[in-house]
């Protein structure tokens, strides 16, 4: 028996409203949204008085009174969007158990503008603990998932530092994409890691020598991906600096960041959705790579001419 429309809009006003439990604290900036799923498996919310320990519940941030271990939320967090340069010598994460320095302690400083630095922020991606450049910092959980999935392709753009000169078949590897081992000891089939084809990436040189650099531009942000890839064609990567994110390029010096503005915000979205953006033409002094020093010249200095060389002094008698 086929429903009436009226049964159908009735049953469709019942559907529960607001938005999930666990984005309403994480919007607030209590914590990420998959450790606010722990919080609230853990009893320690609650919505009206009530506690609410199981996922999935929709309410009103507007509405609904809603406590975390008793301190009531006051709405979303204004969503803040950073550059950061970031450093060798630091961790991408929120606590390091080993005890080294973190993104975290260099966005502690105060930031400019008029928001202060009370917002709750975290990494989009990683840079590994030797690598350094740029790196997102946000509130905005949809976008940070958004740009972290590699079916969006969106373009991050390195300088990288080979140990040797790779070969040119080399080099073509990495361009149609290079089988590399995914480096989790628990995935092994056949007594082996598990191993997958990279997608394929824009490598050009950027500066020759005995320990070439390269601009390296990929899709995809595996662990230790572009270590992984060279180490396949038999090189080492000494360094590695991010310089670009989607149209954004590298502006502020090590250690320091800046807040994006809302075009830079816009152009971000637009390349989570898979949408072509075009970074500014001119590329920053960040983003480039610095010239070599010059040697000292050992050569004596040649005397000008038309001038007589200096008389040395006598010796006493």
């Amino acid at each position: 028996m086929m429903k009436s429309p009226s049964t159908s809009k009735s049953e469709s006003n019942d559907e529960p409203k607001g938005d999930r439990l666990q984005k309403i604290l994480a919007q607030a900036g209590i914590s990420s949204r998959r450790k606010a799923e722990e919080i609230i498996l853990e009893g320690r919310v609650q919505v009206n008085g009530s506690v609410v320990n199981t996922l999935g519940t929709r309410h009103d941030a507007t509405r609904d009174h809603i406590r975390v271990d008793g301190k009531l939320l006051h709405g979303p967090e204004q969503q803040r969007y950073y550059m950061l340069n970031k450093p060798r010598g630091y961790v991408t994460t929120l606590d390091d158990p080993e005890k080294r320095p973190t993104v975290m302690q260099l966005m502690a400083k105060q930031k400019s503008g008029p928001h202060g630095d009370s917002v709750r922020l975290y990494p989009v991606g990683r840079l590994d603990y030797l690598s350094e450049g740029l790196l997102l910092m946000t509130n905005d959980g949809a976008l940070a998932n958004a740009l972290s999935k590699a079916a969006a392709g969106v373009e991050k753009t390195y300088l990288v530092k080979i140990s040797g000169v790779p070969p040119a078949s080399g080099l073509d590897q990495i361009r149609r994409g290079i089988m590399i081992d995914r480096g989790r000891l628990d995935e092994v089939r056949s007594g082996r890691r598990d191993r997958i084809i990279t997608s394929p990436a824009k490598i050009e040189l950027v500066r020759g020598g005995e320990n070439p650099w390269y601009e390296l531009t990929l899709t995809e942000g595996r662990n230790r991906q572009i270590r992984k890839m060279f180490e396949e064609i038999g090189h080492h990567v000494e360094k590695i600096r991010r310089v670009g994110y989607g149209a954004l390029r590298l502006d502020v010096p090590p250690g320091e960041f800046r807040e994006l503005t809302l075009g830079e915000v816009m152009a971000l979205d637009r390349a989570a959705r898979g949408k072509k953006v075009v970074p500014k033409k001119r590329t920053p002094e960040f983003a480039q790579l610095k010239s070599p020093a010059k040697k000292k010249s050992t050569r004596p200095r040649r005397q000008p001419v038309g001038t007589k060389p200096a008389s040395r002094p006598r010796r006493p008698s």
